[in-house]
């Protein structure tokens, strides 16, 4: 009889033949042989179906398939398939000298060691992520309670920063929506006041002269000179005349910084400031091409600014909103003119590789308007570029570059689709909606890109060990 056609008697636990058992059955090799090599099972690997196959046999299949099921029957295996310990040991004993034949050609065989090798790679791989998911587990579960105090929390100080922010917003808004000729000579003040600091200088006399906006709609610049004004800086006098016509221009006073924009433009300021966090290359590409004059052009000239150009006694200020831009602003004594070829070339070059680094040299040039709005905005960008980086080292690590035009696709749909969204459903939101979405994304998207970032940097040092 050959060896594949072995016959084992069964024996007590003693070793003897049992007296009351009847040994006219047999157990041969190929009631254990593997459905993949048709040999007798070596560690043999029971999968969540039930079909046992060689360990070596199944590495095989995997390498070759790169499929998660059986080669029998075809059915996905959940986990990593471990080695059937009782079935080996049964063949083990049954068949020790095969067994031991087996296990010497399998050692000469480089193929399988390999497959092996790269197989059990796999399943490190899977059971290192398996215990990270029960960590995670655990911890989501354990700071339950935790977490919802801390939600309510926040969304308590997100309420009572809406309330705050938008009583004082309704002190700077009222000149922006009251027409210049209903203005009263406090409120006269107050628009020359946010001229700059010079112009404090005159608020007193403004005051003696009980200057309300139909008389200020009247004065001249030969005026300005005479009493009670007696402004005799020219440069002075000049900023005042260019703001004033542009008040008589627009009817209302033009928007000084970021609560005045959002005032005027509330829809606007909102969907730039989360297009501009999700994506600031397609957002800065939409200013460029719809809001040209008004947002672009003071963002390119406040990010690339020209280093030879000399400053002036009252210098050129235009705020763009961000969330951070706003119209152009101030007293500025010559309109700003069309970026040069040095400005587009710096500008560029942090488009394509460092957008959120415009973003905070922006708030960084307004910190003196907006001093913890603007660090807020220049944190959350540094955290934003780390995040936009393991993005991409995903990417590339992965090997999914062929996929990058799928993906960078998918989210310019994404991104055109909730703009056009906005664009159709923004008046019906109510404006207290608005203002919570604007301040959670001005000023608690930071904590929560804090939280991610650590996550991230958590997952690379786990997947490095």
């Amino acid at each position: 009889m050959s060896t594949m056609e072995e016959d084992v008697k069964l024996e007590s636990a003693n070793g003897e033949s049992s007296p009351g058992a009847k040994l006219d059955r047999n157990i041969s090799v190929s009631e254990f042989s593997c459905n993949c090599c048709y040999d007798i099972l070596v560690n043999p690997t029971t999968l969540n179906c039930g079909h046992s196959f060689c360990r070596h046999c199944l590495a095989l299949w995997w390498v070759s398939s790169k499929k998660t099921e059986c080669p029998e029957c075809r059915d996905k295996w959940e986990g990593f398939p471990k080695v059937n310990i009782l079935l080996r040991d049964v063949i083990e004993k049954l068949f020790p000298d095969t067994i031991k034949e087996k296990y010497e050609d399998l050692e000469q065989n480089t193929e399988i060691a390999r497959a092996l090798q790269a197989f059990n790679k796999y399943g490190n791989e899977q059971n290192q992520s398996s215990s990270r998911e029960g960590r995670a587990n655990q911890q989501r579960g354990g700071g339950g309670f935790f977490s919802g105090v801390l939600t309510a929390l926040t969304g308590v100080a997100v309420v009572l920063l809406v309330y705050h922010w938008s009583s004082r917003e309704s002190e700077h808004d009222l000149l922006v929506h009251k027409p210049v000729s209903k203005w009263t000579p406090e409120e006269v003040v107050l628009w020359l006041e946010q001229l700059g600091p010079w112009a404090s200088h005159y608020k007193d006399r403004f005051l003696s002269g009980r200057v309300n906006g139909r008389l200020l709609l009247t004065l001249a610049e030969e005026e300005f000179s005479k009493e009670p004004y007696s402004i005799e800086c020219t440069s002075h006098r000049k900023a005042i005349i260019m703001e004033l016509e542009r008040v008589k221009t627009l009817g209302v006073k033009p928007p000084q910084n970021l609560w005045e924009y959002k005032a005027v433009n509330p829809g606007k300021s909102l969907f730039l400031l989360y297009a501009l966090k999700s994506s600031p290359r397609l957002s800065m590409l939409y200013m460029y091409l719809f809001d040209y004059t008004e947002t672009f052009l003071p963002f390119i000239h406040t990010t690339c600014p020209l280093q030879e150009e000399e400053e002036e006694d009252i210098i050129t200020k235009f705020i763009v909103s961000l969330a951070l831009s706003a119209l152009r602003g101030n007293s500025g004594v010559r309109d700003l003119q069309d970026p040069t070829w040095t400005q587009w070339r710096e500008f560029l070059v942090k488009y394509v590789f460092l957008p959120y680094q415009l973003l905070a040299e922006f708030a960084w040039d307004w910190l003196e308007v907006h001093y913890w709005t603007s660090r807020f905005i220049i944190v959350n960008a540094m955290l934003l570029s780390v995040l936009e980086l393991f993005s991409f080292w995903r990417v590339w690590s992965t090997s999914q570059l062929k996929s990058l035009p799928r993906l960078m696709w998918g989210h310019f749909w994404k991104m055109s689709t909730q703009g056009l969204f906005v664009a159709i459903f923004w008046p019906v939101i109510p404006q207290f909606v608005c203002n919570c979405l604007f301040y959670w994304a001005l000023y608690f998207n930071p904590i929560i890109n804090i939280d991610l970032v650590v996550k991230k940097i958590r997952r690379l040092e786990t997947q490095a060990m």
